[in-house]
């Protein structure tokens, strides 16, 4: 059964084995990384994804309004370094969490009402993920650092 909860202290191990090839790696932040800036920031609350007692991906849900780039809306939350362990790739796991993604933000941030994700515009295997998973590309885009980021919702 695929869980996805906040990161404990007990992850940490997992963590750090955490494996994602160079390639993939280019488009997230790697988990320690993660877990690095939510040390130095309240707003990044990081969660993990697990298949038993096993922790197979990662992600962040950048929690403050104000620090929310990609929207004038301050009830939407930003989910960010969305990723699945190459060793636990093409199972399924990364649609089955985003698809319970909405039903836990709004049980755990109940005065959120929109999740927003970016993506690299030639990342093709992550925009297929997140249309499949219900999110929803209306034309907006964000000139990132290393070029262009599509911005995707959900409503909650």
């Amino acid at each position: 059964m695929l869980e996805v909860r906040k990161y404990k202290d007990e992850d940490l191990q997992a963590v750090q084995q955490y494996c994602l090839p160079a390639e993939q790696a280019l488009y997230t932040s790697m988990p320690l990384e993660v877990l690095n800036t939510f040390q130095n920031d309240i707003f990044n609350k990081p969660f993990v994804i697990c298949y038993g007692n096993q922790l197979v991906g990662c992600f962040a849900l950048y929690t403050d309004s104000s620090g929310n780039i990609y929207t004038n809306n301050k009830h939407a939350i930003l989910l960010k370094s969305f990723s699945i362990d190459v060793r636990y790739q093409k199972k399924g796991y990364a649609l089955e969490a985003l698809r319970v993604l909405p039903k836990i933000v709004k049980q755990q941030y109940d005065d959120k009402n929109e999740i927003i994700l970016t993506v690299h515009e030639t990342n093709g295997g992550a925009i297929s993920l997140y249309k499949k998973a219900g999110f929803k590309y209306k034309g907006e885009n964000y000139n990132g650092e290393y070029g262009i980021e599509m911005i995707f919702r959900i409503g909650l």
